[in-house]
C-alpha cells in the first residue's frame, strides 16, 4: 500500500505542480512537456528491460552454477558456528538455524529468488520457538535486522544495470559498494547485540567479526592511500578480477562437484530472460512516475532546496542528486532501483550523482518490505525495536555510501 500511495503521489504531484506552472508563471507548455516525459519514460523503460536480457540471463546463469556447485553449503557451513553463538535460545539441531543460515548464504551470494523464500521459511521456524507468538522474539529481531542489511558479495542486478546503461567499468562500484554495505551491516548488528547484551568476547564472535573488519580495513587502508585516479583504476582492476575469480570458482566447483555446469547455467539463464520480462511493467510504472516528476520542475525545486541549506552551512552539495534513492529505498526496492536508472539517464551512468546512487542502491535493503514480508508471514504484530535498529543500520549505509563515494569518486 505505501508503494501504491507513493506511485500514485508522484502523478498528483506532478500535476499540481505542472497547474501552478501553467496558471502562475504562464508556463503554456508544461503539459505538454509532462507527456513528452510519459512517453519518453515508458520507452527508456522498455529500452532498458531488454538491454538486460543478455547480461542477466549470464549472471543467473553462473549464480545457479555456483548453488549447484556447493558454494552456498560451504557458505552454510561457515557461517554455522557464528549464529549458533548469536542466537543461544535456538537449539543448534533446530531447523530454524539450517534456514536462517541458507538464507543470509543466500543473500551473500546475491541470490535474491532463493533469499526471500529461504527468509521466509526461516521465520516460521523462528516463529515455532517464540513463546509470545504476537511478539517478535530476540532471534527473529537478530534475524531480521542481519537480513535486511546482509552484505553481499556479488551485487548482480547493479553490475546489470551499469553495463546496460553503457558505464566505461560497470565493476568500479564493486569495492565500493562492499565498504557501505559493511558499515549497514556492523551498526545494524553493534545496535542489537547492545540490545539483546549479546556478549561480543566470545572467541568465535571475536574471530568472525574481527575477521570481516580486517578484511574491510585493510581494502580502505589500502585505497585510502593512493590519490584518486589510481584508486579508481586499481578499484575497478581489483573488482573485475573478484567477479571473474567467483566466476572461475563457481565453475571449478561445478566440476568437482560432477556438476553437468552447461544445464545449470542454461537453467539459471531462462530465469533471467524470464525476470528481464517480468521486471517492465515495474520499470514502466516507475520511472514514468519519476519522470512527469522530474518534468514538471517539483523534484528539481525540492533538490535546488536542499542544496541552497548546503551551501548556506558550506557542505559539498553534489551529493544531493542521489538522495531520493536514498529516501525510497527502505520503503521500496523497485522504488529505488528507479530513482537509481533515472540518476542514470539524468546525470550520466559514471556521474558522481549516479555513482552515489548505486552504491546507496547496493548498501542498505528494503527494510519496510522486509519487516512486512518476514514479520507479516508470521503474524507477528509486535516488532519492538527491530523497525528503530533496521533504521539506523539504513542510515549507517547512506553516510558510509556518501563517505565512500567522494572518496572513491569525489
Amino acid at each position: 500500500m505505501l508503494l501504491n500511495y507513493l506511485w500514485v503521489g508522484f502523478f498528483l504531484a506532478a500535476f499540481v505542480s505542472g497547474l501552478a506552472r501553467w496558471l502562475w508563471l504562464d508556463d503554456a507548455e508544461i503539459f505538454a512537456r509532462l507527456m513528452q516525459a510519459v512517453f519518453d519514460s515508458a520507452k527508456a523503460a522498455f529500452e532498458i528491460s531488454l538491454g538486460l536480457t543478455g547480461a542477466l540471463a549470464f549472471w543467473l546463469g553462473i549464480l545457479r552454477v555456483g548453488e549447484r556447485g556447493g558454494f552456498l553449503r560451504l557458505l552454510t557451513r561457515g557461517l554455522t558456528p557464528l549464529l549458533r553463538r548469536l542466537m543461544p535460545q535456538v537449539p543448534p539441531d533446530h531447523p530454524a538455524m539450517g534456514a536462517v543460515v541458507m538464507n543470509l548464504s543466500a543473500n551473500v551470494l546475491g541470490l535474491d529468488n532463493a533469499a526471500t523464500p529461504l527468509g521466509i521459511k526461516a521465520m516460521q521456524e523462528l516463529q515455532c520457538l517464540n513463546p509470545k507468538p504476537d511478539t517478535a522474539s530476540d532471534a527473529q529481531i537478530l534475524f531480521f535486522v542481519i537480513n535486511a542489511s546482509s552484505i553481499t558479495l556479488f551485487p548482480v542486478s547493479i553490475l546489470v544495470f551499469r553495463a546496460q546503461m553503457g558505464a566505461a567499468h560497470p565493476a568500479d562500484v564493486v569495492v565500493p559498494i562492499l565498504m557501505a554495505t559493511f558499515c549497514s551491516t556492523f551498526v545494524g548488528f553493534a545496535s542489537v547485540a547492545l540490545r539483546q547484551r549479546i556478549g561480543l568476547r566470545d572467541p568465535v564472535i571475536m574471530a568472525y567479526f574481527g575477521g570481516f573488519v580486517l578484511a574491510v580495513a585493510g581494502l580502505a587502508l589500502y585505497f585510502g592511500g593512493l590519490a584518486q585516479d589510481e584508486m579508481q583504476r586499481n578499484s575497478a582492476a581489483f573488482s573485475n578480477l573478484l567477479l571473474f575469480s567467483l566466476i572461475a570458482l563457481f565453475l571449478a566447483g561445478a566440476v568437482r562437484q560432477r556438476i553437468n555446469a552447461y544445464e545449470a547455467f542454461v537453467e539459471g539463464a531462462k530465469e533471467g530472460f524470464h525476470t528481464a520480462i517480468a521486471i517492465l511493467p515495474y520499470l514502466v510504472a516507475m520511472l514514468v512516475a519519476i519522470g512527469v516528476l522530474r518534468a514538471s520542475g517539483l523534484l528539481e525545486a525540492i533538490m535546488s532546496g536542499i542544496r541552497f541549506l548546503c551551501d548556506a552551512v558550506q557542505i559539498d552539495a553534489r551529493f544531493v542528486d542521489a538522495l531520493p534513492t536514498a529516501l525510497i529505498k527502505p520503503f521500496s526496492g523497485s522504488g529505488a532501483r528507479a530513482m537509481m536508472l533515472d540518476s542514470m539517464r539524468a546525470y550520466g551512468v559514471d556521474s558522481f550523482s549516479a555513482r552515489l546512487a548505486t552504491i546507496i542502491q547496493g548498501s542498505t535493503e528494503t527494510t519496510f518490505y522486509v519487516l512486512a514480508v518476514y514479520f507479516g508471514a508470521v503474524g507477528v504484530k509486535n516488532v519492538r525495536y527491530a523497525i528503530g535498529c533496521g533504521l539506523l543500520a539504513d542510515m549507517a549505509g547512506v553516510l558510509a555510501a556518501i563517505a565512500v563515494t567522494y572518496r572513491f569518486f569525489g
